[in-house]
């Protein structure tokens, strides 16, 4: 389980973090979770009047709706609570819900965490940040791994842009960001297979040489050097990724 802070990094290393799309979203993940059915509904209920109003935040008639039934729905938890006689109501679902509504999505995730699952907690926060998918890939990939959410989002943020590449291209940028071994000169070198308009077979080699095959990049440096580029070939040798969308390029198609 995770505490409140790592749930809070999610907002603190975003620009923005949309709150109608959290709040749906964390909804969604938290309400079924409610045991009792007339509460799932007043829940349910609450959560798509503070929906309403989120996505029309400037009308104040919305607002004061928003207020009220966040307002009964923990009026009715409370009370729940205190007519209980065991340790256990059954309503912990619903007071996250009730935090949930008020904006309070940190305390809410770290509180419903053992309910629902991390998964459908990250998902949640990862679709409210409106990524790219290539970035929101990277982010969940990140988290997955064990990243705390500060470098997932920042990393996501950084690296969605490149969206556009093909397939191959980021797949070497996330394994490069698992490893932590990205850095700007990779970026550059990758940008320039991005534009190379390689063949397939030219890419398959480009991520070999990017993988640092010995054999392969003797071979590629020695057909460099058969070619009479021969500071093209220095450099592959001594591990320039910049120079390996050249070298693919010059690969028969």
């Amino acid at each position: 389980m995770h505490p409140v802070s790592w749930w809070a990094e999610f907002e603190q290393n975003c620009e923005r973090l949309d709150a109608a799309s959290v709040t749906e979203a964390l909804a969604e993940a938290i309400t079924p979770a409610i045991p009792s059915l007339l509460l799932r509904r007043e829940a349910d209920h609450a959560a798509d009047v503070v929906l309403r109003h989120l996505n029309r935040p400037a009308n104040p008639e919305r607002a004061e709706r928003a207020a009220t039934a966040t307002l009964r729905l923990a009026t009715t938890v409370q009370r729940i609570d205190d007519r209980s006689i065991g340790d256990d109501a059954g309503t912990s679902a619903a007071h996250a819900l009730c935090r949930v509504l008020q904006g309070d999505w940190a305390q809410a995730a770290a509180a419903t965490e053992p309910l629902v699952g991390t998964a459908r907690l990250v998902k949640a926060f990862v679709s409210a940040l409106h990524l790219e998918s290539f970035g929101a890939e990277i982010a969940l990939r990140l988290l997955n791994a064990g990243h705390s959410p500060a470098v997932a989002v920042r990393s996501s943020h950084a690296l969605g842009r490149y969206s556009w590449w093909p397939k191959w291209l980021q797949e070497i940028v996330i394994e490069r960001v698992l490893a932590d071994t990205l850095n700007n000169e990779t970026v550059a070198a990758l940008k320039q297979c991005a534009f190379a308009g390689l063949s397939p077979t030219q890419a398959r080699m480009a991520r070999r040489l990017f993988n640092a095959e010995p054999q392969l990049i003797e071979a590629t440096a020695s057909r460099l050097d058969n070619l009479g580029e021969h500071p093209a070939a220095t450099r592959l040798r001594g591990g320039c990724e910049a120079t390996v969308a050249f070298a693919a390029r010059l690969i028969p198609v």
